[in-house]
């Protein structure tokens, strides 16, 4: 499992706390807490799409307060207020990918759960796997791809200077700004999860993968607690599909359908939770 962890880069929120914005400062604390999970782990990527929904809340209940759209329908710092837009517009666009990407590996894993029911080491399981590997270094080539332009939107976020005229505006700007950063870098985590270095299969047919898996495989089994359920189908497809081992491949692939379910359920609420916000910044600034 990558070493690597949760980074929320900061892009200051004002030394002294505006009443309005302390709740979703508070949430945006908690993410600052959570050093310790990996980005490669599933349930941390979870548990920070669940933050994610809880912070949009927040900023639900900040963009409804009376003080906050007084300042915002003023149209001070529109430039801050068409970055904000502009970074809400992109992100959706990163979660209906993602969530098209989760799908698509979804179905390719219930084809695998197919082919292990039908019990036949022939060219047609071979061939589902050879599809399924096939999907993985395309998905990585596209997370790749994603984590570049979420690089790109992290370093635009914040180039327009704030004006210090009205310290609430001042406030609800920077943490709108903090929720965009936060957004972001969890969906950086969920990339580094989908781009993973896809395991290359073995060579030969299905009696030679049966002899290899003797002198090579079973000692990366007792590794395999150091691997997130992507990496561990992936080495379970490079070994083939494990007639002989049917309920452990069975609980390997229901590991990962388990899991991107439960990434494609946070995903699904986050998304709504960023169409409301936009809408309601929109209909803010339009009165």
């Amino acid at each position: 499992m990558a070493s690597s962890r949760y980074h929320v880069r900061s892009i200051s929120l004002p030394s002294r706390s505006h009443p309005s914005t302390l709740r979703i400062e508070q949430e945006l604390n908690k993410f600052k807490t959570l050093d310790a999970l990996s980005r490669s782990s599933t349930g941390s990527i979870c548990t920070g799409l669940s933050g994610l929904e809880e912070l949009y809340q927040r900023m639900d209940d900040l963009l409804n307060m009376g003080s906050t759209q007084q300042v915002l329908s003023h149209n001070q710092n529109e430039k801050c207020i068409e970055e904000l837009l502009d970074g809400s517009v992109r992100l959706l666009d990163v979660c209906e990918i993602t969530k098209d990407m989760l799908l698509q590996i979804k179905e390719h894993v219930q084809a695998l759960q197919s082919a292990l029911r039908r019990r036949k080491g022939d060219s047609s399981t071979e061939t589902t796997i050879s599809t399924y590997i096939s999907f993985r270094k395309k998905m990585k080539k596209d997370s790749k791809r994603l984590i570049a332009a979420l690089k790109q939107m992290e370093n635009k976020l914040g180039a327009s200077p704030i004006s210090d005229q009205d310290h609430h505006l001042c406030a609800v700007i920077r943490v709108l700004r903090e929720v965009n950063m936060t957004s972001i870098s969890i969906f950086q985590s969920l990339m580094l999860f989908l781009s993973m270095p896809v395991s290359k299969p073995r060579q030969g047919k299905w009696s030679l993968v049966s002899k290899l898996m003797h002198k090579g495989v079973i000692a990366c089994e007792e590794k395999q607690e150091n691997l997130n359920e992507l990496e561990i189908v992936d080495a379970a497809m490079c070994e083939g599909l494990n007639i002989e081992k049917t309920q452990i491949t069975n609980k390997r692939l229901k590991a990962l359908e388990t899991s991107i379910q439960e990434l494609e359920n946070g995903l699904e609420t986050l998304f709504r939770r960023l169409i409301k916000a936009r809408a309601s910044v929109l209909n803010i600034i339009s009165q």
